[in-house]
């Protein structure tokens, strides 16, 4: 072989040499490339959840509702999962808020009622109850480790915008619980209008939030901060709880949407219907126009959020929940809206006070325009989250929900029975109860006079019938399961007043 050719088979080996090791070296870094890109947070899923205050299980079109009119809500149910047996953990705000935090049922946590209610040690002096209520945790304890902290702990921004309504003190406020960014959550559960401040109006009295112009309405104020946050965290994942303040009391809307419900209901000769619910006047008609007014801001709200979404391009990879703290305002403080056909609402546990709409989307996992009927409960969000961006719940955390990814995915779970323990008098009227939902049967104990009652809800949505005396056997296995619960969790139980 002359020279030259051995010279140039060598240069040939050299550069095959260098061409395979090219070539790994290119393997393993596209390999570290995707590795690094899964193992970002960018490539996470990010979360909004939609939390609206005192809305009813019917004040949305896609649930039933004529009057109010939500369309960008019906959308999000059409492209999502919608439930039709979805429960809040309490039948009033605070503990079903920290319920959805802590995946924890609420006698368990402490936090039985809402914070800020009279504690039993200092009661007013024309307490004319037949009980004494429970005392109850009127913060949310920081050693909580909330669904906040674990998303950030996995790199996720969190934002709140809206109600807080978990403690007192700045100490238990959102930004110590998990959220990077509050705008508007604090310890009150409503804008008032006292002080200088105008409830839904600017000027806000909020510490956590700044005022805006005279006259700006507050859910829109907080959508553009909602808004904000979405725009400077596109390249990151993030975790928005909007928790509204609507459409809790004081009612109070744009007098152009206002006036629009009012001819409405005209046109429709619609008036306001009441009927008795334990000496209490329950409405039995939706056609309140300022409480339409409110539901339709919320509707607005959402609308502009889902839509930003897709136009920054995130909206498939953007999960949506859309809940209620509690059942509909119905049977006080001016009944604005109706639960029917469920009894009675907000502060009771029949179903008008807990049963909630719910509304899931998870692109390419829900099928669009499906239901669900399965019961599930707030408790249930905390692990279901954690299990859509793929981390387990850690063993040392007790939680009481279990996982709805199966139900996402369209296939059946043994959820268990649902548990409720309100041992207070609600300010519309109900009293001191427990509650136990198995499959179709539902057992109420009420405690001034330990009563039961016993409903079959598939044939009973209403509450109408109590099944106690026809069926003795339902009704001792679920008070043994629901006394089974209470012994377990340490409940506290409301006392004769003497």
């Amino acid at each position: 072989m002359h020279d030259c050719d051995k010279t140039m088979r060598n240069r040939l080996n050299i550069y095959h040499s260098f061409l395979v090791i090219g070539l790994l070296m290119t393997n393993i870094s596209c390999i570290d490339v995707k590795k690094r890109y899964h193992d970002s947070k960018s490539s996470m899923p990010n979360i909004v959840f939609f939390l609206v205050d005192d809305l009813g299980w019917t004040d949305l079109g896609c649930y039933g509702s004529t009057f109010y009119e939500t369309p960008n809500i019906d959308k999000l149910s059409s492209e999502g999962l919608l439930f039709t047996d979805a429960y809040a953990a309490s039948p009033v705000c605070s503990p079903t808020r920290a319920s959805i935090l802590t995946g924890k049922y609420p006698c368990v946590t402490g936090t039985t009622n809402w914070f800020g209610a009279p504690q039993p040690d200092n009661l007013p002096s024309n307490w004319n109850k037949f009980l004494l209520p429970a005392p109850y945790v009127d913060f949310l304890k920081l050693e909580e480790f909330t669904v906040a902290e674990a998303l950030k702990k996995c790199g996720y921004s969190t934002f709140i915008a809206g109600k807080w309504h978990l403690g007192e003190s700045e100490v238990y406020w959102p930004e110590n619980q998990g959220f990077d960014i509050n705008k508007g959550g604090y310890s009150k559960g409503r804008p008032h209008k006292k002080g200088g401040a105008n409830g839904y109006f600017s000027p806000y009295g909020n510490p956590r939030l700044t005022d805006g112009p005279v006259g700006e309405y507050l859910t829109e104020r907080l959508t553009e901060e909602t808004l904000y946050f979405i725009e400077e965290h596109v390249d990151t994942s993030f975790f928005v709880f909007f928790s509204f303040y609507n459409v809790h009391t004081p009612l109070m809307a744009e007098q152009e949407r206002i006036e629009y419900y009012e001819n409405k209901k005209t046109n429709l000769g619609l008036e306001d219907k009441f009927q008795d619910e334990g000496g209490n006047q329950v409405r039995i008609e939706q056609c309140d126009p300022t409480y339409a007014a409110m539901v339709e801001a919320v509707d607005l709200a959402v609308g502009r959020i889902l839509t930003k979404l897709k136009t920054l391009g995130i909206d498939q990879n953007t999960i949506i929940f859309f809940m209620s703290d509690n059942g509909g305002l119905s049977t006080a403080e001016g009944a604005p809206t109706s639960n029917s056909p469920l009894r009675a609402g907000k502060g009771w546990l029949y179903e008008g006070g807990i049963r909630e709409p719910l509304i899931v989307k998870w692109q390419g996992i829900t099928a669009p325009g499906s239901k669900c009927n399965t019961p599930i409960i707030s408790t249930d969000f905390y692990p279901t989250i954690l299990e859509m961006i793929s981390q387990p719940v850690s063993r040392s955390q007790k939680i009481d929900g279990a996982s709805l990814v199966p139900l996402l995915k369209g296939l059946p779970i043994q959820r268990g029975p649902l548990f409720w323990h309100y041992p207070h008098y609600g300010n519309q009227g109900g009293s001191p109860a427990s509650a136990i939902r198995d499959g179709d049967w539902k057992l109420v104990r009420w405690y001034e006079n330990d009563k039961y009652e016993l409903f079959n809800l598939k044939i009973d949505i209403g509450e109408t019938k109590n099944l106690v005396n026809v069926n003795p056997e339902k009704a001792q296995e679920l008070k043994d399961k629901l006394q089974e619960f209470l012994d377990d969790n340490s409940a506290k139980y409301p006392k004769k007043n003497l």
